[in-house]
Order: structure tokens, then sequence, then C-alpha cells
């Protein structure tokens, strides 16, 4: 038996007015994943802790069987490791957003946050321009007065690493959270660490306004990455063996360093595709194939990771998070079960949304989830298709830590804690 966890990031939802009240989920064309939620067994399941704040940082740790209240330490740590970043014990490290802030003259404070991904920045781009900032005399000089340095990916979401920063009482708020509001009542706070990072943020802004890499996108109509945003702030993490804990070796196959880190934590493969962006247009295909070779290479378990519907509606995009569920469906499951049918392979599947993502608000949410468990080798009779509305018809998994287990077909008790 093959087991296989697919994630579509962020496509669970509430009713959406533009949608005739209907969710996304409710509205996409996705025929294959209804089909097989009529045979799978189907419910709702709550992956966020209450008191936790929703995201795909406490999701997925709980989706991968690690309990948010005892292992979350901050977002950061996880996302360094799946960029094969080490945070030394002692040390404090930041998710650093490339961003696009209001343009003009106003104080910093009064701008507004455009977008949480400085207009969906290339990844090389953001590197070349990160590199630029931190290797600006003024700026890295500052920069080494906090102690702080930048280690940076290919894409929006670099790591800023401080040694022994102070963490009592700082509070950041997610960009993406407040996209098309003012900045200053979202300043970072609670300590004189944050208030220091607040002014490094406000120095950036400053260097980067006026770049020729701005300008020139500018120019051609897009969002300038004029500014960086210090947040998911958290410390070194250990994480429980996955083998040890479910006997099953695998791989994870994403574009997002989070997924991937939370991977190696807990000691499976990051696999990475050519082509994988997060973003709606992505190399489907490529995951699919990844996923088919690791399990015919001798993996038991799979994890395919698709971001897009989640950064759509960060986006404000309705129109590509409808796409986005639609080309899961038709260019991750139809084939990936396709493949796995011809070469005669008995399988199951868990396929799920970590956390909503509301297209009102543009932001994360806690409610439970639906999700579903298909098994090639038995009709387990839902007889619904996959919605939100359809999976409050199923079992309500309060903890959803426990969902790896049911994948397993393993009990609480016969899983190592």
């Amino acid at each position: 038996m093959k087991y296989i966890l697919v994630i579509g990031d962020g496509m669970a939802d509430n009713p959406v007015p533009e949608l005739g009240g209907r969710t996304p989920l409710e509205a996409a064309e996705k025929p294959h994943i209804d089909e097989i939620s009529k045979k799978s067994l189907m419910g709702s399941v709550r992956t966020v802790p209450p008191g936790q704040l929703p995201g795909s940082d406490t999701a997925i740790l709980a989706i991968f069987g690690c309990d948010p209240d005892r292992y979350f330490t901050g977002r950061s740590p996880l996302e360094a490791a799946g960029s094969g970043i080490r945070v030394p014990p002692g040390d404090v490290s930041y998710r650093c957003n490339m961003v696009a802030l209001e343009d003009g003259g106003a104080p910093f404070d009064e701008k507004r946050i455009l977008s949480h991904n400085a207009g969906s920045i290339e990844g090389q781009d953001s590197i070349a321009l990160i590199s630029w900032l931190f290797d600006d005399p003024e700026f890295r000089a500052a920069a080494e007065a906090a102690g702080l340095r930048v280690e940076p990916t290919p894409s929006f979401r670099h790591i800023a690493i401080q040694a022994g920063g102070d963490l009592a009482g700082f509070v950041a708020t997610p960009p993406h959270d407040i996209l098309g509001q003012k900045i200053g009542p979202y300043a970072l706070r609670g300590n004189e660490n944050a208030r220091r990072l607040w002014q490094l943020m406000a120095l950036a802004n400053r260097r980067l306004e006026r770049h020729p890499y701005n300008e020139r996108r500018r120019a051609a109509g897009l969002l300038p990455a004029n500014g960086i945003w210090f947040w998911a702030e958290g410390t070194a993490v250990q994480l429980p063996d996955f083998v040890e804990n479910y006997q099953k070796r695998g791989s994870v196959i994403s574009a997002v360093p989070l997924v991937h880190g939370i991977g190696a934590l807990v000691g499976l493969k990051m696999v990475s595709v050519p082509g994988a962006t997060g973003e709606t247009e992505t190399n489907y295909e490529g995951k699919v194939q990844a996923a088919v070779d690791c399990l015919r290479d001798g993996d038991d378990f799979v994890c395919i990771h698709v971001e897009a519907p989640d950064e759509a509606t960060h986006n404000g995009k309705l129109d590509e998070k409808l796409l986005s569920i639609g080309y899961l469906d038709r260019r991750v499951v139809a084939p990936l079960m396709e493949r796995l049918d011809a070469a005669g392979l008995d399988y199951r599947m868990l396929l799920l949304s970590d956390h909503k993502t509301l297209t009102a608000t543009r932001t994360h949410d806690g409610d439970p989830v639906p999700f579903l468990i298909y098994d090639s080798t038995r009709d387990q009779g839902s007889g619904l298709g996959y919605t939100e509305a359809n999976g409050t018809q199923g079992p309500m998994i309060p903890d959803g830590t426990r969902l790896m287990g049911m994948l397993f077909e393993k009990t609480d008790d016969e899983r190592k804690k």
C-alpha cells in the first residue's frame, strides 16, 4: 500500500457573494476530486488548535502529527530548515518578506502595504535586491548593529537571523493580513528589539525606493519591491521523527520552504521541482512525476503541496483561486491516480485544505476544513462532493494531529508518542 497526502493550501473558504453565496470549492470545476470524494471517508478537521494563530505553519505541523501547542516556536525556523539554513541555538530567525509599499512622500508609518510579495517578484530578482540592500553601506551598518544578517532564498521569502535577539513581548503582524492598510498601527512592538527592527524596515524603504530595479518595475506598470517586512519570529526547533511515529518513509514535494522545512525536520526528504513557483502557473505535471518517481523508488508516503489557492486569495484574485483548484483537480489528482492505477498500485490518499483562506478578508481562518481519505481498494461511501458543507456531514476530528494516523490506519496507541 502507498500513501499520498495532497494539500491544496488555503482552498477552503466561506461563502462568497460574487459566487452567488457558494464557496470556491463549491464553484470550482473539480470533477475528479468530487468523484473520489463520493467514495471516500469525508469529514471536517480542526487543524489549528484553539489559541494558535491560523496559518500553514500551525496547520501543517498538525497534519504531520506534530502538536503545535508543543512544537511551534515560530514560522521562520521551519522555513529556514526548508532552505537548508541552520538557526544557531540562542539566535532568533525572522521571515523577511520583500513587500510593496505605497509610493509617495508620506512618512513610513503612514504608507499602505500593497503587496506581501512585492507584486510576485521573481526569485532571482528578489535575491539580487535583498543582497544589494544588506550590502548597502548605510543599511549594512544598521543591520550589523542589530546583530542581523540575511539568508536569501529564490522567492519573496528571505530569512533573517539575529544573534541573541530578544523576543520577550515581541509582536509582529503577518503582512498578508493587513493588505491595503496603513502600516503604522501594525508596527513591530513589545520591546526595544522590535523598535530597532522597525527602524531597519523604515531605512530599507528609503534605500529601496529609488533603486533602478524599482524604477524599471514602475515603468512597466508593476508594483515596486520597495520594502521589507520582518515577521514569523522564532527559535530553533526539533520535531518528532515521522518514521518512528508511523513506520513510513517518504518525501515532501512543494515550492514553499515552510512545507519543506516541516518535512525535513520530521525526517522526510525534500523534493524540489524545476518550475514550481507556488503561484497559479506552476509545474503541476512535474510535481506529479516527482511523486510517481518517489513511490516507484521505494517511498511509502509522499506529500504534494500546492500553494496556489492561498496565494491567489491573498492577492485578491478570486478567478485565480477557482482556476488553481481546477488545476489541482485535473493536473494533479487525476493524472496521479491514473498513473498509480495503471501501475497496479494500491493506495490511500488524504486530501484537504490546510486551513481556510477567506476571500472576504484575504487572510487565514482557523475554522475546521473538509478532508477526504480515499482508498483505492474499497468504497467508503460518503456519496458527497468535496465541499465545506459536505464535510460537516461526516465525522468531526477536533485534533488535526490524528489525520496522519487515520491515513495509515493506525490508532493513537499504535503510533509512537
